[in-house]
Formats: structure tokens, sequence, C-alpha cells
């Protein structure tokens, strides 16, 4: 059981701007305002493997995830994971160059890796309203990751 959103963000700024904002882990929290705060786990420059604890205040409830970088094409694209509480994440970022700018496609997935019936129920009821939720984050996310690559 899985559920998906993509979005798409107009950027006046080329990849390897939009790019150095994305892939800057450490620096996140201070761009993203959703972010409460990063803690790096791995040492390195961002490549697949690099691990952080992200932390967000979401529906009034402060949660800590680890996170990692699955896969990575720079300037490219970038896929994120995490896993939570029974489900899976996947953000992957895609971007591509148009009118002078960069188109940054977001899509978000979450799956559930062991459905039981009350998973199912849960996400029959829920699930369009926490994506709703997710995607307003999302959103404000792919506006500040613009201001900030259009001021670099």
């Amino acid at each position: 059981m899985e559920h998906a959103t993509t979005l798409t963000q107009h950027i006046s700024a080329g990849p390897e701007k939009v790019w150095a904002v994305i892939s800057d882990i450490p620096g996140s929290a201070a761009i993203l305002s959703g972010i409460d705060s990063v803690q790096m786990i791995s040492e390195g420059p961002y490549g697949e493997g690099t691990r952080w604890k992200e932390t967000r205040t979401m529906m009034g409830r402060q949660e800590t995830v680890e996170m990692w970088v699955a896969e990575t094409e720079p300037p490219r694209s970038t896929t994120v994971k995490a896993r939570q509480g029974g489900a899976e994440y996947t953000t992957r970022f895609a971007l591509t160059e148009r009118d002078g700018g960069t188109d940054l496609t977001l899509t978000f997935g979450a799956e559930i890796l062991k459905p039981t019936l009350l998973s199912k129920v849960t996400m029959a009821l829920f699930g369009k309203i926490g994506m709703g939720i997710t995607r307003g984050a999302l959103s404000k996310d792919l506006a500040e990751i613009a201001a900030k690559a259009e001021s670099l």
C-alpha cells in the first residue's frame, strides 16, 4: 500500500545552484523552516550512504527520523529514504534545466512495509488527510529551496 505525491517548482537558478541547496544537509535547518534540527551521522560530502537525523514538527508533534541518501546523480537527481513506524518514506528530487532556470520535481511516497488490517483501515480513513498535510509542507520546502538557490 503506497501513497505518493509529486510537486514541481520552477527556480530561476541553474541546476548547480539548486543542487548546492538540496545537497547541503547540515545547512538545511537554516534554509527550510519546517526542519527544527539536523544531526549528521556520517561524515564527508553528500553522496550515496550519507546519513543524518532530521527533526520536524508536523501536526503539532515533533518527530526525529533517520534519513539516508539511497541514490544520487549530481546535479540531476537524488533519492532520500527513511523508515519509521512500520513505513518506508522515499523522497526523490529531479532537476531539469528549463527556460534559463531549473524545474525541481519532488516525488514523495510512503509505503507500509507489513500492512495489517488496522494499518489498511487507518490509511483508508486518514491517508488522504496526511498526504494533504505532507503536500503542503513539501510545497513550502520547495519554495524555500527556490528562494535560497535564487539568492546564491
